[in-house]
């Protein structure tokens, strides 16, 4: 799992998830960065900026594997910064996120002082509580550890709590519920993971995935239709063209969901006229099977 990536995401999108784990209210105006410390190619993955020079600088840092000179590498990156950005803070925290206690190193030493002073704040997300009562920024952490049987009664659960709850970005949550589950189904596609989460068709043409596809598809068939269409140098075939390439989307966007297709089915979409085309592009979402593709059709005729 990428997770770097994953809570890179997750910080960005949701900030108020650091000082959810530290159980104190969002301050307002903190930006999240992630820093390179180019003098000594140094990174820390996250950094919560204060609005002013007043404020509390705060350092985050995922860990998931055992690293037994994590602590030197992590307390090296940390000073080497308020050095160089002393001007902007007037306080220092750090947070270490791991999986569970067994990710981390055994021996603190030189470094224990540090470890344990209130400087430092280790997270450990199998020891976070109940999904049901954490709020959704630490929820969404903790289905990143959860075992891969456990992992769809989960995030469905969090779909729902999304749905339900007065959350802020919605949207954010959904799409970040959906890309944890990715990465531990990796053979399943974002639609079937939508479809697992319990997404209703008029949610599922909401998430990013949906626009991106559609158009991704629209963009590749009326490239082609394009070039085809200027080479005969016709206005009209132009006219024609796009509407052909209407009907293209609609089949392929149907090929990826069923896999190949009967050719008498093929055949009716072609002839349909535009305005059925555009009806059926909305409603393909809805079936779940060819013959329910075939139904479709015999009500519209």
């Amino acid at each position: 799992m990428r997770r770097d990536s994953l809570f890179y995401q997750l910080f960005a999108q949701l900030p108020q998830t650091l000082f959810d784990l530290l159980g104190i209210d969002t301050p307002q105006g903190y930006r999240f960065e992630s820093v390179e410390l180019k003098q000594t190619a140094f990174r820390i993955d996250g950094v919560f900026v204060p609005p002013d020079p007043s404020g509390t600088v705060y350092f985050c840092e995922v860990q998931f594997q055992r690293d037994n000179s994590f602590y030197e590498r992590f307390f090296a990156e940390i000073f080497l910064y308020l050095r160089l950005y002393r001007q902007t803070f007037s306080d220092w925290q750090a947070v270490v996120i791991y999986p569970n206690r067994q990710a981390e190193q055994e021996c603190f030493e030189p470094y224990q002082l540090l470890v344990n002073s209130d400087r430092l704040h280790r997270v450990y997300l199998n020891e976070l509580g109940s999904l049901e009562a954490l709020p959704l920024s630490l929820a969404l952490m903790q289905l990143t550890v959860l075992p891969e049987a456990e992992m769809p009664t989960a995030a469905r659960l969090l779909a729902e709590r999304t749905r339900t709850e007065a959350v802020p970005r919605p949207e954010v949550i959904m799409e970040l519920i959906t890309t944890i589950v990715l990465y531990k189904f990796t053979e399943l596609s974002r639609e079937e993971v939508l479809h697992m989460l319990g997404f209703t068709t008029e949610e599922l043409k909401r998430t990013r995935f949906y626009r991106d596809v559609y158009a991704e598809v629209r963009e590749e068939v009326y490239a082609e239709v394009r070039e085809e269409v200027l080479q005969q140098g016709l206005q009209q075939g132009l006219q024609q063209g796009l509407q052909q390439g209407e009907t293209l989307v609609v089949l392929r966007l149907l090929r990826r969901r069923f896999g190949e297709l009967p050719a008498g089915l093929e055949e009716r979409i072609r002839q349909l006229p535009a305005h059925q085309i555009e009806a059926l592009a909305e409603a393909l979402l809805d079936f779940t099977a060819l013959e329910e593709v075939f139904a479709w059709l015999e009500r519209s005729s």
